[in-house]
C-alpha cells in the first residue's frame, strides 16, 4: 500500500500521496489539495515547497553532500573539465570521447558573437554594471536567432541553442569587462580550451602575448565546476518558471542572470571583498569586527561564512580552499585585503563561536579571494558565477521542457481590503 499523509480540514479528512525520492527524501504531494478542499498551503520563500521532481543535483545540507547526476562534487572538481561537467548536467551522463569531441567542437564553433553587438556595448555608460549588460546581451541573442523563439522546434534546433549560449556567454562576459576597462576586445581563440579561452579574452591585449598560468586555469576550472548547479536555488527556479511560459532559452537564462545578480545570491563573493576592504579602510582591526559579528545587538555580519543550506562545512569550500592557497602561493601577491582574508579564515577555523555555529568559510569566501588575486574587478565576480552556473540553468530548463511541466503559477493568501465602493474625488 502506498504511503499517505492525512490532513483534517473543517472536519473532513483528506489523504495526500507521499513521494519518496531516490535518496529517500520524503515529500507530501499537495498538488490536488486545493481542488479537493479549497485550501492552499502558505510557504513564504518556498523554503519547504518542492516545485518539481529533478534528476540533476542532489544536495544534503546536514551531511555536506553535493552530487551532480550522482557523481560526488569532490571527484568532479578533482578529475573533470568544466566542459565535461556541462555535458553531464545537460545530457545526464558523462560523455565518451566521441560525445565530448562533438560537444567541444560544437561549442567552439559558436563562440563568436555578431559584430553588431559591439554597438550595444558602446551605448552603455562607462560605469554600467557588467551583470546588467550581460543579462541584456543574452536576452538580445534571441533576436539574432529568431528560430529560438519557437517552442515547438525539433531537438536538434534546441540543442544548437544550448550550445550557442554556452559558447557565447563567456565571449559576452569578457567583452563586457573589456568595454568597462576601455580596452580593445579580444576575439575567441578556439585552439584553447573553454577556461583558457575565457582567460585569454579577459586578460590578453592585441599587443601582448598572454601566458596562461596552469595553476590559475586549474583554479578557474574548479570554480566553474563548483558553481555549475545547486538544486532549486533562486536563479535556477527563476529559469524554470520563466521557461515554463515557453519563453525562449535566451530569455530564461537572462532572467537567471538577473536573479543571480542579487547580493543574497550570486553577489555574495563580491560582498566578501567589499567587507574586507571596509575592514582595511577602518584600520585593519580584525578583532573589532569579529567582536561585532558575535554581538547579537550589532547588525554587522561576516560575509562568506556559513550557508543557508549547508549546516556544517560547505563541501565546495573544502575543495576550493586548496586552489585559493595554490593561486596565492604561485602568484605571490602582496595585497593587504587578501592578507586580512587569510587572518579571518584562521579565526573562523579556530574560534569556538564560529565552530559551534557551523560558520565556516564557504565557497563565496574562497572564490572572492581567487578572483581578487587574479585581478578581476569585484563587479565581475557575479559574472564569473554566471559562467559557471550556466550549464545548470540549461539542464534545469531542459528537464522542465522534457517533463512538460505546467506554467508556474504560485497562489497567495489575500490580506488586502475587502470589497468597497468607489468614491468620487470630492468625497475622499
Amino acid at each position: 500500500m502506498s504511503e499517505v499523509a492525512r490532513i483534517i480540514l473543517d472536519g473532513v479528512e483528506y489523504e495526500l500521496p507521499v513521494i519518496t525520492g531516490s535518496e529517500n527524501e520524503k515529500a507530501i504531494d499537495i498538488s490536488k489539495l486545493r481542488g479537493m478542499s479549497g485550501y492552499i498551503t502558505l510557504d513564504p520563500g518556498f523554503k519547504n515547497t518542492g516545485s518539481t521532481k529533478s534528476a540533476i543535483t542532489f544536495l544534503d545540507g546536514e551531511k555536506g553532500i553535493l552530487r551532480y547526476r550522482g557523481y560526488p562534487i569532490e571527484q568532479l572538481a578533482e578529475k573533470a573539465s568544466f566542459i565535461e561537467v556541462a555535458y553531464l548536467l545537460i545530457y545526464g551522463e558523462l560523455p565518451n570521447k566521441t560525445e565530448l569531441d562533438y560537444f567541444t567542437n560544437s561549442v567552439s564553433n559558436h563562440t563568436l558573437v555578431h559584430e553588431d553587438m559591439k554597438r550595444f556595448f558602446a551605448a552603455y555608460p562607462n560605469n554600467a554594471h557588467p551583470m546588467g549588460m550581460l543579462s541584456a546581451m543574452i536576452a538580445s541573442l534571441s533576436t539574432f536567432y529568431p528560430e529560438s523563439q519557437n517552442p515547438n522546434r525539433p531537438f536538434k534546433d534546441i540543442e544548437l541553442t544550448m550550445h550557442r549560449v554556452i559558447a557565447k556567454l563567456p565571449t559576452l562576459a569578457a567583452q563586457a569587462y573589456k568595454f568597462s576597462m576601455g580596452h580593445p576586445i579580444m576575439y575567441p581563440n578556439n585552439d584553447l580550451n573553454y577556461t583558457e579561452n575565457f582567460l585569454n579574452m579577459m586578460f590578453a591585449l592585441p599587443t601582448d602575448d598572454y601566458e596562461i598560468d596552469p595553476v590559475v586555469e586549474d583554479a578557474l576550472n574548479k570554480l566553474l565546476i563548483l558553481h555549475a548547479d545547486h538544486e532549486q536555488n533562486c536563479s535556477a527556479a527563476t529559469v524554470r518558471i520563466v521557461g515554463s511560459s515557453q519563453a525562449n532559452l535566451y530569455s530564461a537564462i537572462s532572467a537567471g542572470i538577473a536573479a543571480l545578480w542579487g547580493p543574497l545570491h550570486g553577489g555574495a563573493n563580491q560582498a566578501v571583498i567589499e567587507m574586507l576592504q571596509m575592514i582595511k579602510d577602518d584600520g585593519s582591526d580584525l578583532q573589532k569586527w569579529v567582536d561585532k559579528a558575535k554581538d547579537k545587538q550589532d547588525s554587522f555580519r561576516l560575509m562568506g561564512f556559513g550557508h543557508r543550506v549547508y549546516k556544517n562545512f560547505d563541501p565546495r569550500a573544502k575543495i576550493i580552499k586548496k586552489a585559493a592557497d595554490d593561486v596565492l602561493d604561485k602568484l605571490g601577491i602582496d595585497d593587504p585585503v587578501l592578507d586580512l582574508a587569510k587572518q579571518l579564515e584562521k579565526v573562523a577555523l579556530q574560534d569556538e563561536y564560529f565552530i559551534e555555529r557551523g560558520l565556516y568559510p564557504n565557497v563565496d569566501f574562497y572564490s572572492g579571494i581567487i578572483y581578487r588575486a587574479l585581478g578581476i574587478p569585484t563587479e565581475m565576480f557575479t559574472v564569473m558565477f554566471a559562467i559557471g552556473r550556466l550549464p545548470g540553468w540549461i539542464a534545469q530548463w531542459k528537464e522542465m521542457v522534457e517533463n512538460s511541466e505546467p506554467i508556474g503559477r504560485p497562489r497567495q493568501v489575500y490580506v488586502g481590503a475587502t470589497e468597497r465602493n468607489y468614491k468620487p474625488l470630492d468625497e475622499r
